[in-house]
Formats: C-alpha cells, sequence, structure tokens
C-alpha cells in the first residue's frame, strides 16, 4: 500500500537528484502532483500522482530485473573491470534502497542475474532455506571421462578449504566436453572447482537457470534486462502459472 511522503524525499530516493535540485525543478514548474504544479519539497504526495517533465517516476514501488550477465563484466564496486551497473540508466545508482544483485556472477561467467532494491525478495531467492536451484552450462578444456555425475550427485565431493561436502547436484552430459549442471547451493566458484576437483577446467560457464526462471524464457540478449514485479518474478522461479 503506498503512503505519503515529502515530495523531496521521494524524488531523491528514486534517483532524480539532490533535494536542491528537486526545489530548482518545482520552481521551475516541472514537477506536477494530481496534475497541478507543485508547490514544495516538503508536499506530502503519493508516488502515482507525481508526474516530471509530464513523465510518471521511475518504478516508484521497488526495482526488480531479470539481466543476461555479459562476460568480463563485474558485480562488486570492490573488483577491477567493467560494472554490470554501466547496463542501467544512471539514475538507477542513485536509488535508496540501492539496487543490488542476488548473489553475484564472477568476472568470466555469464547468464542470468537478478537484481532488487527487495532486501525481502533477495533473502527469499537466495536462503539456503527456499532450496532454489541454479543450472549452468558448462564447457571444459578435457573431455568427461563418465563417472563426474556420480562424484556430483554423491553428495560426498569435498573442494580445497572446506570442510564439508557439497549438496548432491545433476550433471548431464550434452557433449564430449559440455555438460550441464544443477547446483542446490552457493558456494564462491563451486562449478568451477567441483570440475578442478575432478581434474578437469571450466573455459566457459553461463548461468542458464534460476529455480524454473530460464534466461530463454526472458529472450534477453547479453547486456539486456527486463524489470518483473517481485511477486511474479518469485511465481516463475517456483515454476507457478501467472
Amino acid at each position: 500500500m503506498q503512503k505519503k511522503e515529502r515530495l523531496e524525499k521521494l524524488l531523491s530516493n528514486l534517483g532524480y537528484g539532490a533535494r536542491k535540485d528537486v526545489t530548482y525543478w518545482i520552481r521551475s514548474g516541472w514537477v506536477t502532483v494530481q496534475g497541478e504544479k507543485a508547490k514544495s519539497g516538503a508536499q506530502k504526495v503519493l508516488a502515482s500522482e507525481v508526474m516530471l517533465e509530464g513523465k510518471p517516476l521511475d518504478h516508484p514501488n521497488g526495482l526488480t530485473i531479470a539481466y543476461h550477465k555479459p562476460l568480463n563484466t563485474v558485480c562488486s564496486r570492490k573488483e577491477e573491470g567493467r560494472l554490470i551497473y554501466a547496463d542501467f540508466p544512471e539514475r538507477w545508482l542513485g536509488r535508496k534502497p540501492a539496487i543490488s544483485s542476488v548473489g553475484r556472477l564472477d568476472k568470466n561467467t555469464s547468464g542470468l542475474l537478478i537484481l532488487t532494491d527487495n532486501g525481502q525478495l533477495n533473502h527469499k531467492i537466495t536462503s539456503p532455506k527456499k532450496h532454489i536451484s541454479r543450472t549452468y552450462h558448462v564447457e571444459l578444456a578435457e573431455a568427461l571421462k563418465g563417472d563426474e555425475g556420480l562424484k556430483f550427485s554423491s553428495g560426498t565431493l569435498m573442494l580445497d578449504s572446506e570442510d564439508s561436502p557439497c549438496l548432491p547436484a545433476e550433471l548431464t552430459v550434452t557433449g564430449e566436453k559440455t555438460a550441464v549442471i544443477v547446483l542446490h547451493e552457493g558456494r564462491y566458484h563451486q562449478v568451477r572447482r567441483m570440475f578442478g576437483a575432478v581434474g578437469n577446467h571450466v573455459i566457459s560457464l553461463q548461468r542458464t537457470h534460476i529455480g524454473a526462471l530460464s534466461l530463454a524464457s526472458l529472450n534477453l540478449q547479453a547486456g539486456e534486462y527486463q524489470s518483473i514485479e517481485a511477486d511474479a518474478l518469485l511465481q516463475r522461479i517456483h515454476g507457478e502459472n501467472i
């Protein structure tokens, strides 16, 4: 349910600009509330009532997107390289609460990534208790030996520096050096480390699914994104009809 808030705070939190900018826009007559020129930044308004330069506000009730992360982009501002945020409108980077990725894909991994400013949604997708799988297409440096699927599904595979085995994972071989793997947990560089543990090396990795939500169903090219309502996203992740 929407609640009224100060006009200047609303526009600032949506990333439009600082409060001094909002004051200038109001004085210039660029902001309207229910079709009338806004009176002041202190005016209490509903987001749905406000227009800036004749346009409704951008995602005033929260922002969640599905994104096709390209190769050679990074999710963390602490890493070197081109940030994924360069693919989004600059205004989104000023939103409060901030938009952030739901989990991460490393620089050399492409594929499906969710970003949101909704902390509860983030938790619902990342919490191990929710049992949401991740599916990856893998290309390997060496031919598969044939026993990898059994080792991955056993629940006994240990990774370097870990003190507990990986949860069982499903492997489907699609070629001499290609496969699809479904994980049910999210350890650091897990797919690469799992194949390393069986004597192979991943040369290409793409996440194709989060739960039942597939990159193919979204029809997104690398660097493209699509906004989705949080509830609808969860339904698609859980494979429910909407």
